[in-house]
């Protein structure tokens, strides 16, 4: 295997590489002790070519495997693509790799299960079995062992004969289309922009009213801004249960802070405490009317329930005739807002899905369908008109 540590040879290497049809792309990064994704480790494999790149290589310039990234003209592979865009994202200013293809995705479309592995997939394809002992490995320390390279490059390597093998599998079914809605939500800026403003929705509504999420929201906006700027995890400036804790006591004077269980003594007498009030009173002082509504939580009828259950036997079926994974198809807030909503605006009503399982799901929940057993199988039976 080769380990690029110069500018030169990574040009060198990564025009040869854009010459293909696509590049397999993996990489190995920490972020234990930061907000960032530090970036230790590029592991390229092209159809007849496959390298390492050590980016905490003295002098090193990746622009051009940024510019490979961005080459409309070669397909990038990945498997469980987010994280690796993530990074390609933060560290070159915005840029996603585009078209990619993600083969996590693409093997829950062709039966492989749900989230399927690496490892696993691997050996469901190739037969071969990964070494996967250096997996918590430090990246970020040099020199790298042997066996630390092996473990990388093999990350990339089989993932070229995963990809040609589920690319056919998907021509021979027509699937290519249906995996169009998640490259699409993969490779939208969105999707990895942070906006501390909205950090707080990756919480947990352990709120009481809208009065305390609307602390709770500036209280995460603060937390977001804070951890980006010290690049050093959200925990390490405020833990989640501390958030909840001040958004529902919501004290406006420092020395109220000491009596929180969630905060250590002499937390009240530091910089962040003066910070915190001034976040909760601009919480206090923001109009309810602009504080999203907090789900009511309320139990689902006895019939919805019901409805629940016969759908997600509905669901496995069709998953199970059709070889894709029932979440790609539809996941618990589609079966639920189909059995208590009378025109449900949700993916697994749209497109391939509506035909793989949605128009099924609405007769069914319609009483023109029943369920059936036979031989192991569920099946779905059409009633005559009542």
């Amino acid at each position: 295997m080769r380990v690029i540590t110069s500018t030169s040879a990574l040009s060198e290497t990564c025009s040869r590489l854009a010459a293909g049809d696509y590049v397999a792309v993996d990489t190995e990064f920490m972020r234990e002790q930061t907000f960032w994704p530090d970036l230790c480790l590029i592991q390229l494999a092209g159809p007849h070519e496959e390298v390492i790149v050590d980016p905490l290589a003295e002098g090193i310039d990746l622009k051009p495997f940024y510019e490979l990234m961005a080459d409309k003209s070669v397909v990038k592979v990945f498997h469980a693509a987010r994280q690796d865009v993530e990074i390609v994202f933060s560290e070159a200013g915005g840029l996603i790799p585009t078209p990619i293809f993600d083969t996590q995705i693409a093997a829950m479309v062709c039966g492989f299960g749900e989230s399927v592995s690496y490892v696993n997939l691997v050996k469901k394809i190739t037969g071969r079995d990964l070494d996967k002992s250096s997996r918590f490995t430090d990246w970020s320390r040099r020199p790298l062992s042997e066996k630390q390279l092996v473990y990388a490059i093999g990350d990339v390597t089989h993932l070229r004969d995963i990809y040609t093998h589920l690319k056919t599998e998907l021509e021979t079914t027509g699937r290519e289309s249906w995996l169009d809605e998640e490259m699409a939500e993969l490779t939208a800026p969105s999707t990895y922009e942070s906006h501390p403003e909205n950090a707080w929705q990756r919480l947990k509504m352990r709120v009481k009213n809208r009065k305390a999420l609307a602390v709770l929201i500036e209280l995460a906006a603060w937390r977001e801004r804070q951890a980006q700027a010290q690049d050093v995890p959200r925990g390490r400036i405020l833990r989640d249960e501390a958030l909840y804790d001040i958004a529902n006591q919501q004290p406006t004077a420092p020395e109220k802070l000491s009596e929180l269980r969630t905060l250590s003594d002499g937390f009240a007498r530091s910089q962040r405490a003066k910070d915190i009030i001034d976040a909760v009173k601009r919480g206090l002082e923001r109009d309810p009317k602009t504080v999203p509504a907090l789900p009511h939580n309320q139990p689902m009828s006895a019939e919805a329930t019901a409805t629940i259950e016969l759908l997600k036997v509905l669901l496995k079926a069709s998953a199970a005739r059709h070889r894709v994974a029932p979440r790609l198809i539809a996941d618990s807030e589609d079966l639920e807002r189909i059995a208590s909503e009378a025109e449900p605006d949700v993916p697994a009503l749209k497109g391939w899905r509506r035909q793989l399982f949605g128009e099924d799901a609405l007769k069914l929940k319609r009483g023109e369908l029943a369920l059936t057993l036979a031989k192991g199988e569920v099946l779905a039976l059409s009633l005559p008109n009542s």
